[in-house]
Formats: C-alpha cells, sequence, structure tokens
C-alpha cells in the first residue's frame, strides 16, 4: 500500500531513514553522518504537506514502513513546475515492485499537482536504481563527474529526468 505521510509517521520514518542509509551505501548520508529525529521529520512532513508541489509517499508493508519516496518541488516562480525525488527502501524489500508502486504514486499526484518535470541524482555505479530510474520513465540527462567522494575515491552520478506531458 502506498500513501502519503502524515504527522505520526514521523518517529517510524525517522527510523526508517536511518535503517536505509546503514544499509545502503549509494545514499548521500552515511549512517550516523546526521541527526534524524522524529521531530524534525514531524516538521519536514508538516512543510511539505503545506506545499502544493511537494509530497512524501510512504510504502507499507506488513503494517510497517517498507519505503519512502519525497518529492521535494522548486521554491521560486521559476522551477515550482519541477520537483526533486529522494527514494529509499529497506533491503529485504528492494526488489520487489515496491519502487515501482511509489513511482507509480508520485506520477498520478505529479499530473494531479500540474508538476512538468522530475529530477534525481543517482550514483553511477547503482544499477539496480539506475533500471528502476528507467523503467519507470526517466532519461539520463548528463553525468556529474567525480560528484561524490566514497571508499576511497572519487564516482560519478547520473543527472536523469522525467517530463510529465498533458
Amino acid at each position: 500500500m502506498i500513501r502519503q505521510a502524515v504527522t505520526d509517521d514521523a518517529e517510524e520514518l525517522a527510523l526508517l531513514i536511518k535503517q536505509v542509509e546503514m544499509e545502503s551505501p549509494y545514499m548521500l548520508y552515511g549512517a550516523g553522518e546526521r541527526e534524524i529525529s522524529a521531530q524534525k521529520q514531524s516538521d519536514i512532513i508538516q512543510a511539505l504537506s503545506e506545499s502544493d508541489n511537494s509530497a512524501i509517499f510512504l510504502a507499507v508493508k506488513d503494517g510497517q514502513l517498507a519505503g519512502y519516496l519525497f518529492a521535494i518541488g522548486g521554491n521560486t516562480k521559476k522551477n515550482e513546475h519541477s520537483a526533486y525525488i529522494v527514494i529509499g527502501l529497506r533491503k529485504e524489500n528492494q526488489g520487489r515492485g515496491i519502487g515501482t508502486a511509489l513511482f507509480g504514486e508520485l506520477d498520478s499526484w505529479a499530473f494531479k499537482h500540474k508538476l512538468h518535470r522530475l529530477e534525481l541524482t543517482v550514483i553511477k555505479e547503482n544499477l539496480s536504481a539506475v533500471k528502476l530510474y528507467e523503467k519507470t520513465g526517466f532519461s539520463l540527462e548528463g553525468i556529474k563527474k567525480d560528484s561524490l567522494y566514497m571508499d576511497g575515491r572519487f564516482v560519478d552520478e547520473y543527472y536523469m529526468s522525467k517530463i510529465l506531458e498533458g
């Protein structure tokens, strides 16, 4: 089941984000690198829910959060038609259609809210994520060379987008 986040989700969402950052080497923040609290998540949920071009979607499986997708809308007249996407899934739920379902819900919401562009970045070697993004309609726009430093080396990121017609 996919639904939008409400402030009552803050504590469980904070725990999920911590878990995803601990499990995945591909998230921008590493395990314990930033403070993630229920209060901060509650504030973020509240702020994004008050915006016409931002939302947080949650995947629920067996009564617990399995994944999240943040759509963070532009905050100026020139970019309010777009949203930057951040997605995270528990490792045990990857490859089970949950990411695809989150993007499906995002698409429906984005059309309803008259967004025109969705965008994201992904570490080039994160092949399963790149495959998911391509499967859900994202296209490669460019490469951010030596964008991040991890495991003692520089890595490239893909810049990907999806233009919504209609």
